[in-house]
């Protein structure tokens, strides 16, 4: 059986009477369209892409975020979208700087759903109008959103469970081993006999 394979990609031209005064930018990548609005714009773009039948993009496939840290917008929405009539993919774009709101797309695509929880709880933004809008992959009480670039490595609590209190507790993260500078040439580190062992073997070859 052969695998099905997408059509020719959306042209631009074609969006121009919809959309022409809500797109920003636009280009072709990896056969598809990729497209950039503002949050402003972000409900009305999505609601005709799926309702207009040249377009008919009735799949929401994934809600996502990219973080840019030294971007003056630092957070970028990805909204992959799939019309199974014309069986193609579109990509829509939306930079937003950090700490302002964006809109849930839920009225537009159910499948936003937990999407834009799981964003809200990975990178920290906000959907206005969304009706639940907590945790997803998280600990209701974990702090940071761990996808952000600047969050470390090693989280900011850890948890464990206490026998005393028979629970579950939060403590600020301890490491168990501090970061050493290693002395190569110490016999502690077991490398002494190899470096030595190394040096004569050279005197020999210059000799």
């Amino acid at each position: 059986m052969e695998q099905a394979t997408l059509t020719d990609a959306l042209s631009f031209e074609a969006l121009l009477p919809h959309l022409g005064g809500m797109i920003e930018d636009a280009d072709h990548k990896g056969g598809e369209l990729v497209i950039r609005c503002s949050t402003d714009n972000i409900i009305e773009v999505l609601t005709i892409l799926r309702d207009e039948a040249d377009f008919a993009f009735d799949q929401l496939t994934d809600l996502t975020a990219v973080d840019y840290p030294n971007r003056p917008y630092r957070f970028e929405l990805v909204y992959q979208l799939l019309s199974i009539t014309h069986n193609r993919r579109m990509r829509v774009l939306v930079a937003l700087p950090e700490g302002e709101v964006a809109p849930s797309v839920l009225p537009v695509f159910n499948s936003a759903n937990w999407a834009e929880r799981e964003v809200w709880d990975m990178f920290g933004i906000f959907f206005a109008g969304h009706p639940d809008l907590r945790r997803l992959l998280t600990d209701y009480g974990f702090e940071g959103h761990p996808l952000r670039k600047d969050f470390p490595t090693t989280g900011y609590v850890e948890v464990r469970y206490d026998d005393t209190q028979r629970r579950v507790v939060y403590e600020p993260v301890h490491l168990t081993q501090e970061y050493r500078d290693f002395d190569f040439l110490s016999p502690w580190e077991g490398v002494q006999n190899d470096i030595e062992d190394n040096a004569a073997d050279q005197e020999e070859q210059g000799a």
